[in-house]
């Protein structure tokens, strides 16, 4: 999904890097952006909610859409919902790919699985949002393996500082099986998701 606004200037107004270009930004200019980014805002509850529905869907890049449809699943299950929102999303094909070190962001994660560079069960699938489940394993394709950005990745640039827990990773070989659903614990993304449930359910 394209976004027309820099991901700096994004970044800075959810209050949260969304790239690992972004962290030296916030070092620098840890306010919102603006000519009035340092003043002093006015925060409702509404706006609370809305910032971090907005955070949530920024850093795993979706669709508003996209958002609600994995809120109503999330809805349905018997667990916490916001705990269950947020394991619906990272069972997501790019989010997986991402946590496997892979790609070095959620952006070049979907570009990777959207372009056919990757297998899931030995198929091609070219869905971003093609959900996961135990078992099955994410593979760059054989063909696209010599490729630079693959290869830099199966040199572990790109692997995470904390492993997920919940794949089992060959980064040499490009393969990831999903092991078990993540716990919400598990889960890298900075967001208090009882707040998302609370803008949905408004």
């Amino acid at each position: 999904m394209n976004q027309s606004r820099p991901k700096i200037k994004r970044s800075r107004r959810l209050g949260i890097p969304l790239t690992p270009k972004c962290v030296r930004y916030f070092e620098r200019r840890p306010y919102p952006p603006g000519v009035h980014g340092r003043s002093r805002t006015k925060e409702s509850d509404y706006k609370v909610r809305l910032l971090e529905k907005q955070r949530l869907k920024a850093q795993y890049d979706l669709r508003e859409r996209q958002l609600r449809r994995a809120f109503d699943r999330a809805v349905r299950r018997p667990g916490k919902t916001g705990e269950e929102l947020v394991i619906d999303l990272e069972s997501r094909l790019d989010a997986l790919v991402l946590r496997a070190g892979f790609a070095r962001t959620i952006y070049q994660a979907r570009q990777a699985v959207s372009h056919g560079h990757v297998n899931v069960n030995g198929r091609r699938v070219d869905r971003p949002s093609a959900r996961l489940s135990p078992g099955d394993v994410l593979a760059v394709r054989e063909g696209s393996r010599a490729k630079t950005p693959f290869v830099v990745a199966a040199a572990g640039t790109h692997a995470p500082q904390r492993p997920a827990a919940y794949l089992d990773v060959d980064l040499s070989g490009l393969t990831a099986r999903l092991t078990r659903l993540p716990h919400r614990a598990e889960v890298p993304v900075h967001c208090d998701e009882q707040l998302v449930v609370e803008y949905y359910s408004r």
